[in-house]
């Protein structure tokens, strides 16, 4: 991969996800991005436009549309998987097929409207959520067998804002400024 497809693929860079405890103004942060993610998509798809969503953001990319819909399915993901290491003592979550995910014909035949009210609701219940999680609670695990990598719910608050910011980037590049 060249630098340049390098930029596309990963606009914003790779996911940086902390050694130890987050402090209160670093999850502060990070929750407010994932609050004002469902917002920032929308207004970027209307930006896009309806002709501007069904182009790939790079040669071999998903389509904008696509990428709507991952975001949706990749963040409901999430949020199950805070209540799983909520409610249960270290599980091992259930990775799930990505790409064959955004090839399911719901993803072409969905508007993206869907997907943006679906995240911005998911979004609302998510955010409350964090800002009620204890201490101890933000230090709580799961084991994802996909990347065979424990995360502490800390570490997957600095994932998920990193992937909300990293997909609204693509979306940025079917600007027609771009």
């Amino acid at each position: 991969m060249n630098t340049s497809d390098a930029h596309l693929q990963y606009p914003i860079g790779h996911a940086q996800l902390p050694d130890g405890p987050l402090s209160t103004a670093q999850r502060t942060a990070l929750i407010q991005q994932i609050a004002d993610l469902p917002a920032q998509l929308t207004a970027v798809a209307q930006a896009v436009g309806g002709e501007g969503l069904q182009l790939p953001y790079r040669p071999g990319g998903w389509t904008g549309r696509q990428v709507i819909h991952h975001v949706a399915d990749s963040h409901l993901n999430s949020y199950f998987r805070y209540r799983l290491a909520l409610t249960e003592d270290h599980p091992t979550i259930r990775p799930y097929n990505e790409k064959g995910w955004a090839e399911l014909p719901d993803v072409a035949a969905t508007p993206v409207t869907v997907s943006l009210t679906l995240l911005e609701s998911l979004h609302s219940r998510w955010v409350t959520l964090l800002h009620h999680l204890s201490e101890a609670q933000w230090q709580r695990t799961f084991y994802h067998p996909g990347m065979q990598r424990d995360f502490t719910l800390d570490q997957a608050l600095a994932m998920y804002a990193w992937h909300g910011q990293h997909h609204l980037a693509h979306l940025k590049l079917l600007l027609p400024s771009n």
